[in-house]
Order: C-alpha cells, then structure tokens, then sequence
C-alpha cells in the first residue's frame, strides 16, 4: 500500500532545499532569480513596475490616511511631501544607487564606515528597521486589500465583520506562494502597475471633473480652510508640522535601489563599473517619484473636497479606501469593483515584493556575521518564520490600516534618513563640498521628521525597538551556538611557509602556539624549553612557531593566509591573521593533515584566568582559553578521531 505521509527526512530536505548553495561568495539567497549580467536584464521601466508594486500601491491608503492626518489641509501637507520626496528622498537614492550599484543599498555604504561590534550592531539595529519597514507593508497591504474586500457594496453585509480573518488569510496565502516557490514575475509587475494606474487617471480625471462641473465644493473647501487656519503662512506652517504622518508617501525608494540587478545596462557595462545600469537606475527613481508625485498632489486634493470628513474616519466607507469611494461613487458599482479589484490584486503583490525583499536582505548580513542559524540560509523555513510574525502583527493591530501607519512610517523614515546620512558622509569623503552641504541639510529634515514621528506616534518606534530586539537576540544566540565552528573559508600558504610544511613532513609535525610578544631570541628559546619539560619531548624533536594576530573578531568568516619566516637564524616561525585565534589554528593543522597526509600535533600553555572569562574573551574579541576551544574547533570540524590533529596543553 503506498502512503501519503512524507518521510521526515523528505520533508526535512524540501524544508531546507538549496540551503548548501545559499551564504556562500557570489552565491544565491533568497527566493529571486541570479542577479543579470551587467548587459542583460529587463528594460528599466518594467523593472520601475516592479518597484511600483510597492510603491504606486499606497494610492490605496496614503490619500485617506492624509486626509485623516492633515484634514482640510491634506493638499497642501501632500505638496510639502512631494517637495521633500523631488528635492530630498530622490537625490538621496540616485546617489545610492550611483555608491551602491549592486542592489545592496544604503545599510552597505554604512557598513563599510564602521567595524568591529559596533558595526555589527549599527547594521542588526537597520535591519531591524528594515525588517518594521518590509513586514507593516505585508501586514498593512493585506489590511487594506481585505478593507478594499470587505467595504465593497456587494460583499459588505456578507464580509462586514470578517476582515481580520480575510487579512490572515491573505497573509497566509502569501506565505503558502513562497513556500511552493516564488519567482518574481516582472510581468505581471508590469500588468498590475499599468492597470492600476490607468484605473486611477480614469478616478482622478472623473474627480477632477466633479470639482470643475460643481464649482462651490473648491469654494466651500478654501472657506473653511481660511476659517480654520486663517492665512497662508499659517497654513503651510501646520502643513510642515503634520508632515511627517505623512511619510507613507516615501516609500518605494529602497525597494528601487534593491532590484538595481535586474536592470539592464550597456553592452560596455561591467560588474565593477555598470555605468549603464546606474544611469537607468536612476531614470527608474525619477520617473517613478514623478508619476507618484502626481497622483498624490491630484488624489489629495479630490479626495479632500469631495469625500465628506466622517467618511475618512475608522467606520467609514472612504476608510483606507479614498479613491475606491470615489470610484463607486462617480463611476458606478461595476466599475468601482473592477477598481477594488485591481486594488487587492497590487496590495497583495506589494505584499509579495516586501517578502522578496526580506528574504533577500537578511542573509546578505545573517549568514556572514554568524548570527543566523543554518538553516536561515534556505527560504522555506524563513518563510514561516516571517508568515508567523506577520500574523502576529496583524492580531495585534486588529488588521487596522491607521493603527499601523505609524510603524510603517517610521521605518520608512528611519532608512531614508541613513540613506541620506550614508551619502552626506561620501559626498564629504569624495571632497564634494556642494554635495555635502545639500545632503547634509536632507538629513537634518529627515532626522527631524523621523524624531517627530517617533515622538507624536511611539508605537512605530515600538514595533521597531521589539523587531530590532528580536534580531539582536537572535542573532547573538546563534553566534553563541555557532561559536564552535570551523569559520575559514580558505587557507593560503606563501612559499616560505609551504616550504616549512613540506619539510617538516618527514618526521612528526610539531607546532607551537605562540602569544607574540618582542619576538627576540629569548622568547622563542624560552617557549621551546617549557614545552619540552611540559610534555617531557626529546632534545631531538624539532618545531615550528605558530602566532595568530586577530583582526576583527566581530567578523564571523573570513580567509587565512599563512606565511613563514626565519627569526634570529634558527627559529622557523608562521604567522596567522584572522578574527580568532581557535579558528585559524584549527584551520592551519587540517590544511596541513590534508597537505601532507601526516597528522600533525600543536603545543599549548594553559591560559591564566577563569573558564567564563575566558570564554566571554573568546566570544568577543577571539582571544581566550585558546587550547580547549582549538580542540574543540577540530572535534567538531573532524569527527574521525583517528584523523583529527592532536593538541596538547601543559
């Protein structure tokens, strides 16, 4: 009889699939296909569809959460924020793109300035906001998809208590996508964003049309805006205050600079130097900060004059769904469906490319620090991982469009302002000082902005503080884990050292692991004695030094390159670089049990202090209680007993 019950190991093996070809150099992460040649790719403004997704997508709620936030003055609070996207967010981003042009934004031009922990930290506390950013647009698209569901005339006595449950469930379906295999399709980008936006000039021009044909409600609008605010200078003063509820509307230009790969750049293009790509990158950004620009300054100022203001508020038909309202309203209730259509179908992609976008960014960083489980590197299981989180999201935001645009805001904030820090400091190294002073002054509103978000709606800064605690955590606990693993990826020998490896493989290989100090003949000569007495080895027994110099020991992988020199005429000594000094010796004994087919030996001294000490030494700075942790480095990274190099400590 055959069963239907997968064996744990197929299900273990579909689980982790692709997992040995994932964090490895030039290898592939995450659910996209392998970035295009520098030539090749797909034209840039099919790729801006696939940016749009996500960013075109927020006409589906920016315009009611403005209207929400700046009331009457929504129009103009929306012009400022088109000021601040042409003028700020965009020169930021083509400057990214220009610094950055492999898709690894602006968390890698940061990182590059800084090392050590610190660096560390810095990136695990962007991811973190990284993280707010791309699973609010997850939870908060599904959110307004199932609102855009549920508000619909012939579904809303049916589905009218039922939009938690139809978010999860969209979420849910989202996550089941990736499990099966989730390729990005720029062609369907492409469908979605075009019949998106022409379904949104049909609501803007037949809003617009409204406005001129029923002149009074302009009237009504102006009247009760001076009455309110009074003069102009008041007006714009209140706009620049409650601009930065509005920071949803400056989303997308991450996103833009992540697909930088799949943008097709010129024949003389290389990966060093893809001038075409970069520029068409930048035309990318352009033309879609100009369309968004558009429809936000046009959807802003119809919504605001012809949706009554009860309507914008929680229980409201025009709730999260303005132009939806609009479209049911002047267009008619087959058209206003093929709309609300439209608008799931886009929301729930936006969803797709924020997961994408997650599954690509986090073993980027993870994997190469050591603060990432193994299995972290494969899709599927980061896909539940990420689904799960997501439903946790949206139970406690009660799927609410409005409750989560705080969180959303401020992780959009918070990467536009590193964005805009990340190339005032380039600008200022490349001697630029125009440049620096402009960006510079981007910053600072940026900075200002984002602190005023934080301070007027904390809740953002919250889910951000758990996501980025959540990580941290995380990934400290799984460099703790993964603390014992052999982490050289290569060993290199120069020929003096492979000449003492060669020699030395006539006889017993010895080692002595050295702590170097002045390096003078009393040193080298005093160590040899010591072990000799230690471990009771003859007179005729010979060896060579071995002295580990750590590097950055916040660094989890890296090369080894050995080289061998004669000090004082007679001591043969190899010298090591690496983040820590078990690592790099451990690595140093198997390459030469491989190289040579002789089990070599390594001499410690017992280091001085307590156990835990020593192990914090060794967890942070890759110094410590060297002799166990080497022995241990080897007894995982070689199982075969008979064939593990030995290690002796007196």
């Amino acid at each position: 009889m055959v069963t239907t019950e997968r064996p744990p190991h197929r299900l273990r093996a579909w689980m982790l699939e692709g997992l040995s070809d994932m964090g490895k150099a030039g290898g592939h992460t995450g659910p996209h296909a392998e970035p295009e040649p520098p030539h090749q790719g797909q034209r840039w403004w099919r790729v801006m569809c696939l940016t749009g997704v996500d960013y075109f997508s927020t006409l589906g709620y920016q315009p009611g959460i403005a209207a929400l936030a700046a009331g009457l003055l929504s129009p103009i609070a929306t012009i400022v924020l088109v000021i601040v996207t042409l003028a700020g967010a965009l020169p930021v981003y083509r400057r990214v793109a220009e610094e950055s042009p492999h898709g690894e934004g602006s968390i890698a031009m940061l990182e590059r300035l800084l090392s050590f922990w610190q660096g560390k930290l810095f990136v695990l506390t962007l991811l973190g906001f990284a993280a707010t950013d791309f699973l609010i647009t997850i939870t908060l698209s599904a959110a307004d998809a199932s609102t855009h569901l549920v508000q619909n005339p012939h579904l809303t006595s049916a589905l009218h208590d039922k939009q938690l449950l139809i978010t999860l469930l969209l979420v849910a379906l989202l996550g089941a996508v990736f499990l099966k295999g989730f390729l990005e399709a720029i062609g369907v980008a492409v469908a979605l964003v075009g019949v998106y936006l022409t379904l949104n000039v049909v609501v803007v021009i037949t809003g617009l049309w409204h406005v001129v044909t029923a002149g009074h409600v302009v009237t009504d609008w102006s009247s009760a805006l001076t009455a309110e605010h009074g003069n102009v200078f008041v007006m714009i003063g209140v706009a620049l205050i409650v601009f930065p509820k509005l920071a949803l509307g400056l989303s997308g230009f991450e996103t833009g600079v992540a697909v930088m790969p799949h943008v097709r750049g010129d024949a003389g293009d290389t990966e060093e130097h893809p001038a075409g790509r970069i520029r068409d990158t930048k035309k990318l950004l352009t033309t879609a900060a100009l369309i968004m620009s558009c429809f936000l300054i046009a959807t802003s100022f119809i919504t605001t004059v012809l949706i009554p203001e009860k309507e914008f508020k929680t229980g409201g038909q025009a709730n999260g769904r303005a132009l939806a309202y609009l479209a049911h309203e002047y267009l008619g209730s087959a058209f206003g469906t093929v709309y609300d259509i439209s608008t799931i179908a886009i929301l729930w992609f936006a969803g797709a490319s924020a997961m994408a976008g997650l599954l690509n960014l986090m073993p980027r960083y993870l994997p190469r620090y050591g603060m990432a489980p193994h299995w972290a590197r494969a899709v599927r299981p980061m896909v539940i991982v990420f689904t799960l989180v997501a439903f946790l999201v949206t139970w406690i935001f009660d799927a609410d469009v409005d409750k989560q645009g705080s969180a959303y805001a401020t992780g959009v904030l918070v990467l536009i302002s590193s964005a805009a820090i990340a190339v005032t400091i380039a600008a200022h190294k490349a001697g630029q000082r125009g440049w620096t002073i402009g960006f510079a002054v981007i910053s600072a509103v940026f900075l200002y902005t984002t602190v005023v978000n934080v301070i007027e709606r904390p809740d953002g800064v919250k889910i951000g503080a758990c996501f980025i605690a959540g990580i941290v955590l995380v990934s400290l606990l799984s460099r703790l884990a993964r603390a014992f693993e052999l982490r050289v990826t290569q060993v290199q020998l120069d020929p003096m050292a492979e000449r003492f490896i060669r020699d030395m493989s006539h006889r017993r290989i010895r080692f002595i692991a050295n702590k170097p100090g002045l390096r003078d003949k009393a040193e080298y000569r005093d160590k040899i004695e010591q072990i000799r007495i230690d471990n009771d080895i003859p007179m005729t027994e010979d060896f060579v030094f071995a002295e580990v110099t750590v590097t950055d020991p916040s660094e989890f992988e890296a090369g080894l390159t050995v080289r061998g020199e004669v000090l004082h005429g007679r001591y043969r000594v190899l010298t090591l670089e690496h983040s820590s000094i078990s690592n790099a010796l451990a690595a140093l004994l198997l390459h030469v049990r491989d190289m040579t087919g002789c089990t070599p030996h390594i001499y410690f001294e017992w280091t001085e202090g307590t156990p835990f000490a020593n192990f914090l030494r060794f967890f942070l700075f890759g110094q410590g209680e060297v002799a166990p942790v080497t022995r241990e480095v080897l007894r995982l990274a070689e199982p075969n007993r008979a064939r593990r190099p030995r290690v002796h400590t007196g």
